[in-house]
């Protein structure tokens, strides 16, 4: 079951469309992953769901039904544009932001505490916002975001600012909160976190829908075909009818390649035009695509 259903989704700013007809489907319980280029149309999409924008057609449900501004207060959301009012004491700030989603002054000095505590922060409490470090700021924000216990966590680029450890410690946050019953819809550039996280992916691309499904179903499809390749020499060009190269990077003193063959194309064909391009060829093997090999052909083609 869907906890929201985005249907058929346009808007338009004046003569720009941001938005074509969207539709993608939130399973209940579940990580989304909302991919896309700068620019696609993620945050317009986040934007409607939280009512912040009104779409000029299609509709949104929550938990079946139109969603309403109540609903609203069910939603945790933490916006790329991140923000506290910095001459504010933290503890302070994070009990008013609480109060907003409903909780009473008691429950959010509770709750927050524990949260403080969890992320190694309780001693900054009394602290003015602007004394604390980015990451600390993040960390605020991300517990204001949570505090209340919402149905659905909406989380922009979450890991933006942190260092591998704290970023990690997001991820096992969110990770909890899943196994606690929490819907999540995650919007993220970091794909390593897309394939470690979510359980469901749309891809959008110049204001439309390219991809939609499961993680483990799109890599599957995606890479099925796909070949890796490690070599040394100049790098490789894509020969028609045989493969297409999906991506070609430096790595050390080799290069790495994936590539897509042609249907029907077997390994002996393509080592064949590999090594006519005079290049070494150091391994070659089948594999799974990479969330980030997709993303890039896709958005690319």
């Amino acid at each position: 079951m869907s906890l929201i259903s985005c249907q058929h989704i346009s808007k338009r700013f004046g003569t720009k469309t941001a938005l074509d007809d969207v539709s993608v489907e939130i399973p209940q319980g579940q990580i989304f992953g909302l991919l896309g280029p700068n620019g696609a149309g993620k945050t317009t999409l986040i934007r409607i769901i939280n009512r912040i924008l009104i779409q000029n057609e299609g509709a949104v449900l929550f938990d079946g039904r139109p969603i309403t501004r109540e609903d609203v207060a069910r939603i945790g959301y933490l916006p790329e544009e991140r923000g506290l009012y910095r001459k504010m004491k933290v503890g302070e700030q994070a009990k008013y932001l609480a109060q907003l989603k409903g909780m009473s002054a008691s429950e959010a000095s509770a709750e927050l505490k524990k949260w403080f505590q969890k992320f190694g922060i309780a001693s900054w409490w009394n602290k003015k916002v602007e004394e604390l470090s980015k990451g600390m700021a993040q960390k605020v924000q991300f517990i204001t975001t949570v505090v209340h216990r919402p149905s659905l966590l909406i989380l922009d680029e979450p890991f933006s600012g942190f260092d591998p450890v704290n970023a990690q410690l997001i991820r096992d946050e969110i990770l909890a909160l899943k196994d606690q019953g929490a819907t999540i819809l995650l919007s993220t550039h970091n794909m390593e976190s897309v394939e470690q996280l979510c359980d469901n992916i749309a891809l959008i691309n110049k204001s439309r829908v390219v991809l939609a499904g499961s993680v483990e179903q799109i890599r599957r499809d995606y890479g099925q075909h796909h070949r890796s390749v490690e070599y040394t020499g100049k790098p490789l060009a894509a020969v028609p009818g045989l493969f297409e190269l999906v991506s070609d990077e430096d790595a050390d003193e080799r290069r790495k390649a994936m590539l897509k063959p042609a249907l029907g194309t077997d390994n002996t064909a393509l080592l064949q035009a590999l090594l006519a391009q005079e290049v070494n060829i150091l391994s070659f093997s089948e594999t799974t695509a990479r969330m980030n090999d997709i993303f890039i052909s896709l958005v690319q083609s």
